[in-house]
């Protein structure tokens, strides 16, 4: 388990992700944005619901909150290592909270401080195949949430004109200032409760299928 000053982060993570979330927010309003909402999520906030995209397209997302869903109260699973404490950072700038931990790391606390989140009324962000891959590989962590708070997964694909590719394991996407960037929110997934284990997956394999359309480097 990591210690709490591990997972708070020391001044040094903080500061880098306090000037990676200026960084988002400076670019991002260079953007060209096309948003295709098939969630409605622009329309209401009464009801909570997970928003699932890949790692490699996390740079765009905050901004988008900040733009276009500043209505509603959102919160990020952030893995509980150095990168994560630099993500929450950099999200806050975003007004953007952060839960800490991951499917093999602080499991339980996060799950249930999700979970409370969910019930205050707060969206909730993941990247189904981190904090370390397979790319596009969708964990059944993200189902087991949707599950067990009643909240639906909205599948969401980011879509760019042009962009750079880092040589991580997520080939992470850094949209080019001023370029095109489209997002597709997808109609909402729900997860029913005591679901079995040939349902689980195939809702599973189902929003996995739906987040890889368009891909070119599966």
């Amino acid at each position: 388990m990591a210690d709490h000053h591990e997972i708070r982060g020391d001044k040094k993570q903080r500061f880098i992700g306090r000037i990676a979330g200026w960084v988002l927010r400076i670019v991002g309003a260079t953007l060209r944005v096309d948003i295709e909402d098939k969630a409605g999520l622009s329309e209401s906030t009464e009801n909570p619901v997970i928003w699932a995209f890949w790692h490699n397209t996390v740079f765009v997302l905050p901004y988008m909150r900040v733009k276009y869903y500043s209505h509603r109260k959102v919160v990020v699973l952030t893995s509980a290592s150095k990168d994560g404490a630099v993500l929450e950072s950099a999200v806050a700038v975003c007004d953007i909270g952060a839960v800490r931990g991951s499917s093999s790391r602080r499991a339980v606390a996060a799950l249930i401080a999700l979970r409370k989140a969910i019930q205050s009324g707060n969206d909730v962000c993941i990247t189904p195949d981190g904090p370390r891959g397979p790319r596009y590989g969708l964990q059944p962590g993200i189902i087991k949430i949707a599950e067990s708070t009643g909240a639906p997964i909205v599948p969401v694909r980011v879509e760019f004109d042009r962009c750079w590719k880092l040589g991580t394991w997520d080939a992470f996407r850094l949209p080019v200032p001023f370029s095109r960037v489209s997002v597709i929110f997808e109609e909402p997934i729900k997860v029913v409760a005591g679901i079995d284990a040939e349902g689980f997956e195939k809702v599973r394999a189902e929003i996995e299928a739906t987040m890889q359309v368009g891909l070119d480097d599966i």
